[in-house]
């Protein structure tokens, strides 16, 4: 599934390309799953709306809409593999493209899912998201979300509701980076551990973004291209392989249910 640096790339190229276009037409698939609201309810909040933005919240595509001076938002998870992309109209659609939406140039924003894990939706208020901004978030109140926390820190960094955005490679590779063992209760982690790890956790988020996130399956940005911060995996998917610090055979356990790498030697 992509997550946060996966979905801000996506969001700030789909953003560039299409900042200030209005939409003419919108065509979906009346597939099951795919649609959180009503296709027809999409299509009427759509079509002739400017796009005055694209953002990333937590790991879903927000797509600010004004149209009469009324504001909209069309939301866009992507699931395990969903794709975002912008094309020219007469580039023939992919398989699976489950939504269309054509603009006044005749470019088309194209939601491809093979899948059919990700879903559409709209709103008439701005979408705020579960839970706090990661890669914003100061030491304090990065600390104050795990205080009296009995789950395992890995698990906690992966509940939406507390960070929203990070996901399984980036929980894995900032603990990594902190020293700090995906088992430890995250209640019982310190002032100074916890302070470390958002500090790694957000290094992390900020140089995957720059490479364009991690394709390690279905991921690619809006032009359809792959990203590069794989190459830079310490631990995650890198189960029996040597740490690239101290040599040692990297770990694959499961943490809430989650596949989940690390270091025994360097990781405590």
């Amino acid at each position: 599934m992509p997550e946060l640096p996966e979905v801000e790339t996506i969001a700030n190229g789909v953003n560039a390309r299409v900042r200030g276009a209005r939409i003419v037409s919108v065509w979906t698939s009346g597939k099951p799953q795919t649609f959180k609201s009503p296709e027809v309810e999409i299509e009427a909040v759509l079509t002739g709306s400017v796009i005055e933005g694209v953002r990333r919240v937590g790991k879903t595509i927000v797509v600010s809409l004004q149209k009469k001076n009324q504001k909209a938002e069309f939301l866009v998870h992507l699931g395990m593999t969903g794709r975002l992309l912008v094309a020219e109209g007469d580039i023939p659609k992919p398989a699976h493209t489950h939504a269309v939406l054509t603009l006044a140039d005749g470019r088309e924003v194209r939601f491809v899912d093979p899948r059919r894990f990700g879903r559409l939706s709209v709103l008439r208020e701005a979408y705020a998201g579960p839970g706090v901004e990661p890669t914003t978030i100061g030491d304090v109140e990065f600390a104050a979300l795990f205080k009296g926390r009995k789950i395992a820190i890995k698990a906690a960094l992966l509940n939406q509701s507390l960070l929203h955005g990070v996901g399984n490679i980036y929980a894995d590779e900032s603990l990594f980076r902190a020293g700090i063992r995906p088992t430890r209760p995250a209640g019982k982690l310190t002032y100074a551990e916890l302070g470390r790890l958002r500090v790694e956790l957000q290094k992390v988020l900020a140089r995957a973004i720059k490479l364009g996130g991690s394709s390690v399956s279905d991921y690619v940005d809006a032009e359809g291209m792959s990203g590069y911060f794989q190459i830079e995996h310490a631990v995650y998917g890198r189960g029996g392989e040597p740490c690239k610090v101290c040599g040692t055979p990297i770990k694959k356990i499961v943490v809430g249910g989650r596949g989940t790498h690390f270091c025994p030697v360097c990781q405590h």
